[in-house]
């Protein structure tokens, strides 16, 4: 398994569109077998931070899976809007 973990700098103003955005997504999410579990957090102490945190079976399945997908299409248009709030994109072994 591996995580990725999406670290994003949302304004206050953008953020309705932003979690809206990312609720569409999560259906998306869902339908492939290789995701396997997702959840987004908001930070307490700096509330234009969120972090979008996605469980994948591998990052091989990931990028060579649902990036294939149909699926992948639809969930790109939902979250391309917020790319350029993206602070780190990347994927983490689970050590323990």
């Amino acid at each position: 398994m591996t995580i990725e973990y999406i670290r994003y700098r949302i304004a206050e103003e953008q953020q309705p569109a932003f979690l809206e955005a990312i609720r569409s997504a999560h259906q998306l999410l869902a339908a492939p077998p290789d995701c396997l579990n997702y959840e987004l957090t908001h930070c307490e102490e700096d509330p234009t931070l969120f972090i979008w945190r996605i469980e994948w079976t591998s990052v091989e399945r990931h990028l060579n899976g649902f990036r294939k997908s149909p699926e992948f299409g639809a969930f790109f248009q939902l979250v391309k809007p917020f790319y350029t709030s993206i602070q780190e994109m990347n994927h983490y072994a689970v050590l323990e």
